[in-house]
């Protein structure tokens, strides 16, 4: 596996990879978990070589939000990742993303609005132009993310649709299952902010949620099912509940009641000093 982070020696690596076959990638935070080797290895069955970017990407972060604390152990990812066989990790420094003078920003609206985009002000602008730039500058064939980020998801696929980008296609951002814990929580970057109590507690998460589908499901009124969610999740152990919302699953528009069409169910919730999302199907 070859590390790179010039973008130079990225297109000379790139180049042979791309005239041999279809390339796939794999953008991420770094502090890699099992639920970053999923799309690993979706990737690799997907595409001849794997491109993982890792870049803690400093415009999609808030005032007053982790940027610092962000954990970063890019020898221990890299080790990770070469064992899966991946062919270049590309791991950018802040200025070969954003030299002096930067000032293009990428905004997509609609699926971006409410639920982590209202509580993140310009959070899904800083994904949006990372992402694309990564984009830009792999040209994969295939590129995939992970579906516990549902609405970035979304709002990945509109930009694609949008902008009319051909390499990758809407259609060929894929989204892979979250990868769960054995008591049901969405593994994540941030569940390593949870002291041992919290993260107990923090199963009350997906508990709740399986519950509160099942009861809409059932024909439960979606308001009555989400104050129970909500209810169950303070009483679990949570501070405070972020959203608790039903959506449709691709334009994101907020449902009263199962339409006919696939829904999600997207929960964001506070304990300790985690913020943890995650979304569930729905009918």
């Amino acid at each position: 596996m070859q590390t790179i982070n010039q973008l130079d020696a990225l297109e000379a690596a790139l180049a042979p990879l791309r005239a041999a076959g279809r390339l796939a990638l794999v953008p991420t935070m770094g502090a890699l978990h099992e639920g970053h080797l999923a799309l690993v290895r979706e990737a690799r069955a997907r595409a001849e070589a794997v491109v993982v970017s890792i870049f803690v990407n400093p415009r999609q972060f808030g005032p007053g939000e982790d940027l610092a604390a962000y954990p970063r152990q890019l020898a221990r990812d890299a080790e990770l990742l070469a064992a899966e066989g991946v062919n270049v990790l590309w791991a950018p420094e802040p200025v070969a993303m954003y030299p002096a003078g930067y000032a293009t920003n990428v905004s997509v609206g609609g699926v971006s609005e409410g639920l982590c985009g209202g509580a993140r002000p310009g959070h899904f602008d800083g994904v949006a132009t990372v992402v694309l730039k990564l984009f830009n500058q792999v040209r994969p064939h295939v590129a995939l993310f992970g579906e516990k980020d549902w609405q970035q998801l979304a709002v990945i696929r509109r930009m694609a649709r949008d902008l009319d980008l051909s390499r990758p296609a809407a259609g060929a951002i894929i989204g892979v299952p979250t990868v769960r814990e054995e008591d049901g929580l969405a593994r994540s970057s941030r569940n390593a902010y949870l002291s041992a109590a919290e993260r107990e507690q923090a199963s009350a998460l997906p508990r709740a949620m399986r519950a509160a589908v099942a009861a809409i499901a059932g024909g439960t009124p979606v308001a009555s099912a989400l104050e129970s969610l909500g209810t169950a999740l303070l009483a679990g152990g949570f501070a405070s509940v972020d959203y608790a919302e039903l959506r449709d699953a691709e334009t994101l528009a907020p449902l009263a009641a199962l339409a006919g069409r696939p829904a999600r169910l997207l929960v964001a919730a506070r304990i300790g000093r985690a913020r943890l999302i995650d979304n569930l199907a729905v009918g």
